[in-house]
């Protein structure tokens, strides 16, 4: 744009725009422009507008005494020619930057469309180097036009125009910014119902999640409840450890403004490694375990950095979603986070995530990536047994896993907390396999009784009065003398 340019000029014959200040001399008809006259005009300015060169006396512009340079005449003129309305936008830097306190000079970004590469950044850049000797601004940032579904420029005519009053009043202006981050702002810009609907899904299932993760902090205090990281439970570990790889990305995705890919990354921590993995293996542990269980308190530690941290990540894309949770997280009110100078009253006051990287465990997420292999195998055999009528709930379903060499060792090291990751009653790890690794699994119903508050089915539960239909952890688990059933996969379930 810039090597290729036609030549450019500062003024144009035109009847309105912003004046040139300079005065013609009626006498020998020379133009003249000096740096008095320039002075004297933009003190007129000041008070009345520009407008006031075609409105104001002429004498108002002539200082006292001034006679033209060259034939030394007294009567003068007005300029009519205007500033190229380049050279005009050019210089808005000039007129804004130096004299705001809260600015300063080069901008710290410069933002248009495409086309501006050869209109405002250009002339922008022009002027600066001719004035100042380098660009008015540190960066510029261009974005596409918007189009229809179709490809095509929107226009009244054709009443393909989709006006975001109306996305606003339907849907909500958090889904009209959700939609700006969603899309590849270097190129031209789709919108349209069809696709407004997917972001409408998309901004459901983020909102989903982030509800879950809250629930479950209701009674959790951050100061005397957080488990430190090295005695959490491997499971919780394992999704800080994406967690981590997440926030670094997206950190990372904000410094180069790819909005696109800090969803993508979102989209996918949120919707598979939170809601569809983490979220099921949870509510387990969250619901029916004592509420001061060191297992308890490690999925709420996760739960609470997780939440803390998506909170300010999600800040600069769906900020009224991100100050709302922010608001709900255990440990906040807006007076004591004024006061105690350990929470900022408003997620826009905070920082995003700090050292996530060390929350990072190559070799853990190694483990439990061949982990996951497993449970999605394990997962079509329950949805067949369940499609064959074999099964009803996963939870009555007893799962046997026939397999060799590393993956049966790696079974039978986690083989305690498989019912858990697979959300079912019973696993057995028969070792004797293909050493290879292949798997053969079987699924039948589990042996023995229904525990009424946690749904597992167990060998034996209780008779006793104060504890009749539970097992021995939800024994445990209740207070003494309490026969309630506490927190309750059942309730639970409906709470999420």
């Amino acid at each position: 744009m810039l090597s290729n340019r036609p030549d450019w000029c500062i003024s144009r014959q035109r009847a309105w725009g912003v004046p040139i200040p300079a005065l013609d001399c009626t006498k020998c008809g020379e133009a003249v422009m000096t740096g008095e006259l320039v002075e004297r005009a933009a003190t007129v300015f000041d008070e009345y507008g520009a407008d006031a060169w075609y409105e104001r006396p002429i004498e108002e512009f002539v200082p006292a005494g001034f006679a033209c340079p060259s034939c030394g005449g007294t009567a003068f003129e007005r300029e009519r020619d205007i500033l190229d309305v380049w050279f005009d936008s050019g210089s808005s830097h000039e007129a804004v930057l130096p004299f705001r306190p809260d600015l300063t000079w080069p901008a710290d970004m410069y933002l248009e469309g495409s086309d501006q590469h050869r209109g405002w950044f250009q002339s922008s850049l022009l002027v600066g180097l001719g004035t100042r000797g380098r660009p008015p601004f540190r960066e510029v940032l261009t974005h596409g036009f918007l189009i229809d579904v179709d490809g095509r420029k929107m226009s009244k005519s054709l009443g393909n125009v989709v006006q975001p009053q109306d996305v606003i009043k339907e849907s909500g202006a958090e889904i009209l910014r959700l939609w700006v981050a969603m899309s590849d702002f270097r190129e031209e810009l789709r919108v349209g119902k069809q696709i407004l609907q997917r972001v409408i899904e998309a901004y459901r299932k983020f909102r989903n999640t982030l509800r879950y993760l809250a629930s479950n902090l209701f009674d959790f205090d951050p100061a005397a409840d957080r488990v430190p990281h090295q005695q959490m439970q491997e499971v919780d570990r394992f999704i800080l450890s994406r967690y981590g790889a997440m926030a670094a990305s997206v950190v990372d995705g904000y410094k180069r403004y790819d909005y696109p890919g800090i969803f993508q990354t979102l989209n996918q921590f949120l919707t598979v490694d939170l809601s569809a993995f983490y979220a099921d293996v949870s509510k387990d542990g969250l619901y029916t375990l004592a509420a001061a269980s060191p297992e308890r308190r490690s999925a709420q530690t996760a739960m609470y950095v997780m939440a803390d941290g998506l909170a300010r990540l999600l800040a600069p894309i769906l900020p009224v979603t991100a100050d709302e949770l922010w608001r709900h997280l255990p440990g906040f009110s807006e007076a004591t986070a004024a006061q105690s100078g350990e929470r900022e009253a408003s997620v826009h006051l905070a920082d995003f995530p700090r050292e996530v990287e060390r929350l990072i465990d190559s070799d853990l997420e190694q483990r439990w990536d061949a982990l996951l292999v497993v449970r999605n195998a394990v997962n079509v055999a329950l949805e067949a047994a369940r499609q064959g009528k074999s099964i009803g709930t996963s939870l009555g379903a007893k799962v046997t896993i026939r397999t060799g060499g590393e993956r049966a060792a790696l079974l039978q090291r986690y083989e305690q907390d498989l019912p858990m990751f697979f959300i079912v009653s019973q696993v057995a790890v028969d070792p004797t396999g293909d050493g290879g690794g292949a798997m053969d699994i079987s699924v039948s119903r589990a042996e023995g009784e229904k525990c009424e508050r946690c749904w597992r089915v167990v060998p034996g539960i209780s008779r006793r009065p104060d504890t009749e239909g539970l097992c021995d952890r939800c024994s445990a688990a209740l207070p003494a003398g309490d026969p309630s059933t506490g927190l309750g996969t059942g309730g639970g379930r409906e709470v999420a």
